[in-house]
């Protein structure tokens, strides 16, 4: 990370003309050069961070599924409804999110912590849910949190690096990783030691403080923002002119296969490790994590290397790779083949998402930039709501292994549809605005 932040945080940095030397202004030259490369390097630390604890929010819904299963007696069917409903609450506010990001970026800091407060007061609504229905309007909440921080970080750091596009929004998926590796384990200790509900309850206090640091400390960096507002005629000229485009189309029909296998594979890989494999809440938390540690050393390299070579020369046989690893785990023994084919997993399960944000932003305008974000999740939110259920009524009729193999031939057709479609190597680049 700390390679990536130093390589973008030269690329932020405006030059200079020689000229400026015998005019007397090399000194204010200086001076904006270096502002501007140390807010991009800070800008991007801190959304990488921030994205760490993102995720440790994200994982905790996982990893309390089977005690939440066996305490209230849920169904799979149920289980798979509550992920339709995080979803569901996640796709219609993509767009908003985008679009408040995009129109009021010098807000994008009050966007960003309401994010954590949503988090926050998510996961103690569940904490006090007595049945199903009570625990419906908590995880709907996580959704909001989601549809919060994803196109307003990712909107800022496109804007910010517009030619390493691919490696900042990396950077930006290693602080998943970190997150999603750091999480499992440690949720899974705490689920030995307190019960889930308690430990739900306590995850209010984080969250606040972390809105709080969010709020104050990315303030400045987003305060002059306000100049770089698009008109409304503007913005949905661009918005339909990213729909005509057929990179867009095809990136977005792949994010949707791919969202769905995925989605699929988190509902229902806990419930296979600790209920059929009989793991603790301890194994499972150290299979959970191990499905995201790779991420940390796949996404830089897949970023730099769809900067160097295109996107599709990258997405296309990981698509391919990604697929069949999924049907390997349907079948996968206990112990060392479960560890190789989970290890492996981890090397695509977030990568390739990271990739695939860059070559949708790289055919967006710069006015609409968090918005491409928000256009794009609407359809893949909405699109992924029936997947948990359809893998639901699979685990129940044919087992959990099933679920495994739905997604393995959803991501198959992924690559498919990715082969057809023509992607150029070079794609527009977006102009940097983000100051």
């Amino acid at each position: 990370v700390a390679i990536i932040v130093a390589k973008l945080s030269q690329q932020a940095a405006p030059s200079f003309d020689h000229r400026q030397w015998r005019s007397g202004k090399m000194a204010e030259t200086l001076d904006t050069a270096s502002s501007q490369k140390t807010n991009g390097a800070a800008l991007l630390v801190a959304l990488s961070s921030g994205h760490v604890a993102v995720h440790w929010y994200q994982q905790i819904w996982p990893l309390i599924i089977p005690s939440i299963k066996a305490s209230l007696g849920l169904t799979d069917m149920q289980l798979g409804a509550l992920a339709s409903v995080k979803q569901f609450t996640t796709g219609p506010l993509m767009l908003p999110s985008g679009m408040l990001a995009d129109f009021f970026r010098n807000r994008t800091a009050v966007i960003l912590a309401a994010a954590f407060v949503f988090f926050g007061v998510s996961h103690f609504l569940v904490a006090l849910s007595p049945t199903f229905m009570w625990i419906i309007p908590g995880v709907a909440l996580l959704g909001v949190g989601t549809a919060l921080w994803h196109p307003a970080a990712i909107g800022s750091l496109s804007l910010r690096f517009p030619e390493r596009r691919g490696s900042a929004l990396a950077a930006h998926g290693v602080g998943a990783s970190v997150g999603d590796t750091i999480a499992p384990i440690a949720i899974g200790f705490l689920l030995l030691t307190m019960t889930w509900q308690r430990f739900l309850e306590l995850q209010m206090i984080p969250a606040i403080l972390i809105a709080l640091l969010l709020w104050k400390g990315l303030g400045p960096m987003y305060r002059n923002q306000e100049a770089s507002r698009p008109s409304l005629g503007e913005f949905w000229g661009d918005a339909i002119s990213l729909l005509k485009n057929r990179v867009t189309l095809a990136i977005i029909g792949v994010t949707v296969l791919t969202a769905m296998g995925r989605l699929s594979v988190m509902t229902f890989l806990p419930i296979y490790i600790q209920d059929d494999l009989a793991y603790s809440t301890l194994g499972l938390g150290f299979y959970w994590g191990l499905l995201h540690v790779m991420g940390a050393v796949s996404q830089p390299a897949m970023g730099y290397l769809s900067d160097r070579f295109g996107r599709k020369a990258v997405l296309l046989p990981s698509l391919l790779v990604f697929g069949l690893l999924y049907l390997v785990l349907a079948v996968a023994a206990p112990g060392v083949q479960l560890f190789l084919v989970i290890g492996a997993l981890g090397l695509f399960f977030y990568a390739l998402a990271t990739v695939t944000q860059a070559t949708v932003m790289d055919v967006a305008s710069s006015k609409v930039q968090s918005s491409t974000m928000g256009i794009v999740g609407i359809f893949s939110q909405f699109l992924t709501l029936p997947s948990p259920l359809i893998a639901g009524f699979l685990v129940t009729k044919y087992g959990t292994p099933s679920a495994f193999i739905y997604a393995g031939a959803l991501t198959l057709a992924a690559a498919l549809l990715l082969a057809v479609v023509p992607i150029p190597r070079s794609l527009g680049l977006a102009p940097k605005v983000l100051g």
